[in-house]
């Protein structure tokens, strides 16, 4: 799998998303709790933009009337009919063994990180010996 730079980190505010096109398809990339998701920007069940929808908590109860929020953020519902997928993986909240968002590894590098890893390659480009003569500028090819 070929790594992405997409954006720097001041780019995706907290709470906030980047949608990012990658070889042809739509991306999006959370900023929850301190960390970043990245999930195919699509509902699997009507096509809907996964960037509209609502970062949501769990919310569970071991009794009538007593509620628990964990994991705040870090459910999406859907902004078109209310589903809910899991940040982390994709999973569907209402049917997992079925549905799933396909969701994509996310990495945060210092930039001096990525500079010194991009000066190693993977790719070279072709460079020619440049010589100014007089008044014109010769290119050897």
């Amino acid at each position: 799998m070929a790594r992405h730079i997409i954006a720097s980190t001041s780019e995706i505010p907290p709470g906030g998303n980047k949608v990012v096109e990658i070889n042809g398809r739509d991306i999006v990339v959370f900023h929850v709790n301190g960390e970043y998701f990245a999930l195919l920007n699509r509902c699997p069940h009507a096509g809907a933009p996964l960037e509209k929808a609502a970062c949501v908590a769990r919310l569970t109860s071991k009794e009538p009337g007593v509620y628990e929020r964990s994991r705040v953020g870090e459910l999406l519902r859907c902004a078109w009919h209310g589903w809910e997928f899991d940040m982390r993986n994709g999973q569907s909240w209402f049917d997992p063994k079925r549905f799933k968002v396909r969701s994509y590894p996310v990495a945060v590098e210092r930039g001096e990180e990525l500079a010194a890893e991009m000066q190693k390659g993977p790719y070279v480009a072709e460079t020619f010996p440049v010589v100014v003569e007089d008044s014109y500028v010769i290119v050897e090819a």
